[in-house]
């Protein structure tokens, strides 16, 4: 199986990376159209013969056409690849904001599989939320997932409009963690700790934390209950919280993300 990936910004290389560090296609199948030049030592173990600047022919004898440009740059590299397209080609989009109808209209084939990765994709810990054409049968979709899982793991979804909802859940998501993470780094500077240790305790805790909810059954209310008991310390921060509505704050954030989603792709 050949993979043609259009576009090698950091998507397109985390892709490279992913599906040959998981063994599952080799360096001399993948092939890369980038409209600036890719230097000889590029570091990611694919021959330069593959790599190309204009589209050809020779590009487009993939089986999957991964389109990782900005959504921005898709209207005129449709009409630069679309000659060179059929209706066996399965293109897998990485692209925010573009219909799986308006690739269609726009490339002239039918089997598109539109995804929403998010950053963690980058060492193989990303989530992606995807969802299909109806062209796309069941043996596609299984090797298209198998691919998007050599990044992380992924949901299917049957429903496209849901993709908006995935931005402001899990591709924006990263955002949110950090931006609690820095607050309570410079509460620990506050608090006396050097910056370092400040960035190592919160760090670690939000490690362990994960981990820890990961590998157990019990619900994320169930273990505030074990760490927060009755008059103690972690009861206090959560009365301010409260007090605050962080937790509304939080979901009207994120109902404002899925908003602006939507806008931008409409």
């Amino acid at each position: 199986m050949k993979i043609a990936i259009i576009g090698f910004g950091n998507m397109g290389q985390t892709y490279a990376n992913s599906f040959m560090s998981s063994g599952f296609v080799g360096a001399s199948d993948i092939l890369v159209l980038n409209k600036t030049k890719i230097e000889e030592k590029n570091g990611f173990g694919i021959d330069t013969s593959n790599f190309y600047t204009e589209p050809n022919p020779t590009i487009f004898v993939s089986d999957i056409l991964i389109l990782a440009v900005k959504p921005q740059d898709f209207k005129q590299l449709a009409s630069e690849i679309k000659p060179f397209l059929n209706l066996e080609h399965v293109v897998l989009s990485v692209m925010a904001g573009i219909s799986i109808e308006a690739m269609q209209k726009q490339l002239g084939v039918t089997k598109i599989v539109r995804s929403m990765p998010n950053i963690p994709t980058q060492i193989g810990e990303g989530m992606t939320v995807f969802c299909a054409s109806n062209a796309v049968d069941r043996k596609e979709l299984f090797i298209v997932q198998n691919l998007i899982n050599t990044t992380g793991k992924s949901i299917y979804i049957e429903r496209e409009e849901m993709l908006n909802a995935a931005t402001a859940v899990s591709g924006s998501g990263p955002a949110y963690v950090f931006y609690f993470m820095q607050a309570m780094i410079e509460s620990a500077v506050k608090l006396g700790f050097s910056p370092s240790e400040s960035e190592f305790l919160v760090s670690q805790t939000f490690s362990g934390s994960v981990q820890l909810q990961n590998r157990s059954k019990l619900s994320n209310e169930n273990w505030i209950q074990r760490v927060a008991s009755k008059g103690g310390t972690t009861e206090a921060a959560l009365s301010v919280f409260n007090q605050n509505k962080i937790k509304e704050n939080i979901v009207e954030g994120i109902e404002a993300a899925n908003t602006r989603a939507v806008e931008l792709g409409s």
